[in-house]
């Protein structure tokens, strides 16, 4: 027997139920892929974008690394975000963290996990500029809440950055970026700072956001030029 048998059951079913369901949906599915959301998240095995959106496969473009960074050297992450914004015209790009992110947390709490220790510098990084501000947090756990936040706005501004997202609102591109949080204890995601949806305005609202002191979290706001 297959050790991969159970899988191949499961899909079976789903894939059943699914022609049952709409008997077109996989020759839809087939001809093309639009999606409106682009979602740079975790690579944890609990934070599914689909499942947590409640929408169907087609419907969200995914790029998942540890932590959910956009780091300008990534390559792998900029092509995902070249061709969501060039190619299948998202009109938003959520970069979308989760409390308890064991990434995260290991930096909040100073330990070492291996080989990823590399790619966590970046959240070092985030942790040493906003250093003072973790300090207040009282115990570990919030230290590693707080920093996830920070990490999603600081995620935030790197998109903005690139020059593909610069590129796409000089020529008038209707998109807008969104820094998202989820719980995995209510399975409720929750907004972290403002939204962006022009060249101009992302420097100001990354400004505003950090000199507040305090991270917005669940506002409903967005940055205009």
């Amino acid at each position: 027997m297959c050790s991969l048998d159970g899988l191949f059951a499961n899909n079976r079913t789903w894939a059943a139920q699914r022609q049952s369901q709409d008997p077109e949906f996989f020759t839809r599915l087939a001809r093309q892929q639009s999606p409106r959301y682009l979602w740079i998240g975790c690579s944890d095995s609990r934070v599914s974008a689909n499942e947590i959106l409640g929408l169907d496969p087609g419907e969200v473009f995914v790029h998942r690394n540890i932590a959910n960074l956009v780091v300008h050297s990534d390559l792998n992450c900029l092509s995902v975000l070249q061709y969501a914004v060039e190619t299948l015209k998202v009109e938003h790009v959520m970069v979308v963290g989760h409390y308890g992110c064991g990434g995260v947390q290991a930096v909040a709490e100073k330990r070492s996990t291996g080989l990823a220790d590399n790619w966590l510098r970046h959240i070092e990084d985030i942790s040493y500029k906003h250093g003072e501000r973790l300090a207040r947090a009282n115990g570990e756990g919030q230290r590693g809440a707080r920093l996830v936040e920070l990490n999603v706005i600081e995620q935030v501004a790197n998109v903005c950055r690139t020059t593909i997202m610069r590129r796409a609102w000089y020529r008038g591109q209707r998109i807008e970026v969104h820094g998202l949080v989820y719980g995995l204890d209510d399975g409720l995601l929750r907004r972290i700072g403002s939204s962006v949806n022009n060249g101009q305005s992302w420097m100001q609202c990354y400004r505003r956001i950090v000199a507040n002191g305090r991270v917005t979290v669940g506002r409903k706001r967005k940055c205009r030029h």
